[in-house]
């Protein structure tokens, strides 16, 4: 069996540490379903089951998902430190990235998204509102798992630097969506992008996701490329300001060439904005992303 497969030497209280992390990871998403339902005074179980509203399950998935990955940049980080060390070092991450999580939805419902009721939204089920909500969480979840892998420790300096990461994610967000309304406005006769997503239109969601989940990676590869200094507050933050924005500028750049490309002949405006075209918006969603994934890893 040796000769058919090459392992490399795992401890041997491995699964003990898996199973420490599997668990309560699965506390944590416990919490962020209970909390879901208790900030916004409703049941989770009527609004699923019940109502069947799908823009509340989309929303809820997306901070899910956003916690999932945030915890991924610290499974394994404790092992062979102590069981107790890896549940406290599993916790107290987990209740950092769903405060992370947290407030990167309500800087983006009060900066970005600053036109529109996003909770009354999708209590309506407005599922593009939830598209949108969901992908902004992801967004800032790629991020901050950047940060707290390029910060490489639990102590006040790495907390102070993920948090300030956090302002990094609302302002580089803020940046791409307000592009987007100028050149969506200026494209439809001065329509209003946040009124069209109230309208219910999926495709300019999926669209727009795209565009936020691929700033997010383009950002998040300033960690490849900037030397952390614990005590240097603020060149940390302002390093990550000036590189993000240049990575988001760079990025947007480089994926209007690919979906010139790849969508030619294609009057994508019309398509995704008047005709409501899903097809196309996802097209320039995995390409947005795609280029994104290519382009974070040119820098190793």
């Amino acid at each position: 069996m040796e000769q058919l497969v090459k392992l490399i030497p795992l401890s041997n209280d491995l699964a003990i540490y898996l199973a420490i992390d599997v668990s309560i990871t699965l506390l944590l998403l416990f919490v962020i379903r209970s909390l879901s339902g208790l900030f916004k005074k409703v049941s989770v179980r009527e609004e699923l089951g019940v109502k069947d509203n799908f823009a509340f399950g989309i929303s809820m998935a997306g901070r899910m998902f956003a916690l999932i990955i945030v915890l991924s940049s610290v499974v394994g980080r404790h092992t062979g430190l102590g069981y107790e060390a890896a549940a406290l070092g599993m916790l107290l991450f987990g209740l950092l990235g769903i405060l992370l999580v947290k407030i990167g939805r309500f800087g983006h419902d009060k900066l970005i998204l600053n036109r529109l009721d996003k909770e009354e939204m999708i209590g309506e089920k407005n599922v593009s509102v939830a598209i949108v909500d969901a992908c902004s969480a992801v967004a800032s979840a790629i991020v901050a798992k950047s940060i707290i892998d390029w910060a490489d420790g639990a102590d006040a300096n790495a907390f102070v630097a993920v948090f300030s990461g956090a302002l990094v994610v609302l302002s580089v967000l803020l940046f791409a969506t307000r592009l987007y309304e100028f050149r969506f406005a200026d494209k439809n006769q001065n329509s209003s992008f946040q009124r069209t997503l109230c309208n219910g239109q999926i495709a300019l969601a999926i669209q727009h996701g795209g565009n936020l989940i691929g700033i997010a990676i383009a950002v998040s590869a300033a960690s490849k490329i900037l030397i952390y200094e614990p005590t240097a507050y603020v060149s940390n933050i302002t390093g990550w300001l000036i590189s993000g924005f240049l990575l988001a500028s760079m990025l947007m750049f480089l994926t209007s060439i690919a979906k010139r490309v790849v969508l030619a002949g294609v009057n994508r405006q019309t398509e995704v904005s008047l005709q409501h075209n899903i097809g196309i918006a996802s097209i320039e969603a995995v390409l947005s992303v795609g280029i994104a994934m290519l382009f974070a890893n040119i820098f190793g």
